[in-house]
């Protein structure tokens, strides 16, 4: 295993921001070098110990699904990144911080709006339900259970926050109000568009995305472009089809088996309060969390149809 990399530390270029992942470096001024990092989040709270391999696992994920549904492939959107190595723009001895976690992309203005598509009744969706009969105000049909398939992908769309605080979910007409109903709308049909195709490419491979969330950006024309990490288990919900039984949580290839653990961590004595600092993470939990991810990556990428 390789050693893992908590923080990126590059000379070279002028860091940008660190999100809850990703390192972001000014190449220029209209690309961006985003280095992934094995760092982990769970309810926003940026946990101490990385994942190791984690962040190469991400990037080749987000390029596998960048490969299939952007220009290249589908072309359902057009998408951020450039055709330029990420290690053409650091010197040589900092290429191996760069290497395989890595992406060079466009500078774009993002747009402030997650942009969730939920396929599934999952997590908080499935509380709503059962309290309200909808989903972030989606109404739904009657008699739905756990994990029930919806009659179609909803979009529910959330305020990106600021770092350490929670996503708001919003309506679509707060989107319009935040960046004009053309944009808004394009980002609501790209999303779902996206979903739809990432969903039947996934099945086949023996993979349910239950739900996810996109972010897209404007470009210096003002084209709607797709950044940042696609379709992740950091940004997804993925179930194995064989063990997907209506009514009951699915096992999950994402952070869950992490949040499930967190729900019962203790802080000095007393049950975390999800705010930092966060439980040390055992080395069983880092371990099986890798291992989780790792099999989303072996079964979309490298199998055959399960």
């Amino acid at each position: 295993m390789t050693t893992a990399l908590h923080t990126s530390a590059l000379n070279s270029l002028p860091l940008l921001a660190r999100g809850k992942v990703r390192d972001n470096y000014a190449v220029g001024d209209d690309r961006i070098l985003m280095v992934a990092s094995d760092r982990i989040s769970a309810f926003d709270v940026i946990m101490g110990e990385p994942i190791p391999g984690k962040g190469a696992l991400l990037t080749t994920l987000s390029l596998f699904w960048f490969d299939r549904l952007g220009p290249k492939g589908l072309n359902i959107c057009p998408i951020h990144l450039t055709d330029d190595a990420p290690e053409s723009v650091v010197s040589a001895d900092e290429a191996p911080q760069v290497t395989g976690r890595s992406m060079l992309v466009q500078r774009l203005k993002p747009i402030p709006v997650e942009a969730v598509v939920r396929g599934y009744l999952a997590g908080s969706g499935w509380k709503e339900y059962q309290e309200s009969g909808s989903v972030c105000g989606v109404k739904l049909p009657e008699g739905l259970q756990n994990a029930s398939k919806l009659p179609e992908p909803i979009y529910t769309p959330a305020a990106k926050a600021e770092m350490g605080e929670h996503d708001e979910n919003i309506t679509f007409e707060q989107t319009v109000a935040m960046v004009g109903a053309d944009v808004a709308a394009q980002i609501r049909d790209k999303a779902i568009a996206l979903y739809k195709a990432a969903s039947e490419i996934a099945l086949e491979k023996g993979i349910i995305i239950a739900d996810t969330k996109f972010e897209f950006g404007l470009d210096k024309n003002g084209t709607v472009v797709l950044m940042d990490e696609v379709l992740t288990p950091d940004s997804s919900r993925y179930w194995p089809l064989e063990s997907y039984v209506v009514g009951e949580n699915p096992p999950s290839y994402d952070k869950q088996y992490l949040r499930d653990w967190l729900e019962t961590a203790k802080v000095n004595g007393q049950p975390w309060d999800k705010a930092p600092p966060s439980p040390r993470l055992p080395k069983e939990v880092i371990e099986k969390t890798a291992a989780k991810y790792q099999e989303a990556l072996a079964r979309l990428v490298t199998s055959t149809k399960a």
